[in-house]
């Protein structure tokens, strides 16, 4: 199992992001990190553009699923069974996001250790032959910043990003009730919890690696919000708004 993930997810990746290097040698490895971020985003864009549309659409759907909550909160059966019929009527496939998460899981393992492995020096054992070995590797972003070491700029810059995309992302919850439901009340602590804790794990967890880690995490958290915002506006187009 290893030697298939190194194989085809690891070697790949490393290879790639070596040869973006070496044909972009104008920059540091800061700017090809960013660079390299959004060309594999952009590979998994055609695959992860139907979650985020579901996700997109799920978030409009969510007062009629609140009114349909409200309407049958004594019968959960029914309450399931008009869930399951609004989303057969909008065309949705709430499970969709799983295969996406399948998929992206490896891929983001991999890039995990291409930027935990470092840049400096490259590990030409792994080198494909076509793959020349850059000149010179610059790892200060902008001259300023060294990403193969800890940064807390970095790792505060991807903490934010991480909320905005939480926060832009999951539905607005109603204010509460005189009589909350034991549903509402999970899926309220679990939004606080993503919006709130789950950065500062990111800001912790990202100060404690190179913070090339980091700077990948920021640019895919901004990719992702630039992803809705084009979703969004393509549901917008075809009539959907919220």
């Amino acid at each position: 199992m290893i030697y298939l993930f190194n194989t085809f997810i690891y070697e790949p990746l490393y290879n790639g992001f070596t040869l973006l290097s070496d044909l972009l040698p104008f920059f540091d490895v800061g700017v090809i990190v960013i660079l390299f971020t959004i060309v594999v985003k952009l590979f998994l864009f055609p695959i992860s553009k139907k979650a985020v549309r579901t996700q997109a659409i799920m978030k409009l759907v969510e007062p009629e699923i609140r009114t349909i909550k409200e309407k049958y909160k004594d019968d959960r059966q029914r309450q399931a069974l008009e869930i399951m019929a609004l989303y057969k009527t909008k065309n949705i496939n709430p499970f969709s996001s799983i295969l996406l998460i399948i998929i992206q899981l490896p891929i983001l393992i991999g890039m995990y250790k291409v930027f935990v492995t470092g840049f400096s020096p490259i590990d030409t054992n792994i080198l494909y032959s076509f793959v020349p070995l850059p000149q010179s590797i610059d790892v200060y972003l902008l001259g300023f910043i060294d990403i193969s070491s800890k940064s807390w700029i970095i790792a505060l810059c991807a903490a934010v990003s991480q909320y905005f995309q939480i926060r832009f992302s999951m539905p607005v919850l109603p204010p509460k009730n005189d009589t909350p439901s034991f549903a509402d009340d999970f899926a309220r602590n679990m939004q606080i919890q993503m919006k709130y804790v789950l950065p500062v794990v990111i800001f912790f967890v990202s100060y404690h690696f190179a913070a090339a880690l980091a700077l990948y995490w920021t640019t895919s958290n901004l990719f992702t919000i630039g992803q809705e915002i084009v979703v969004r506006r393509q549901l917008a187009r075809e009539g959907l708004k919220k």
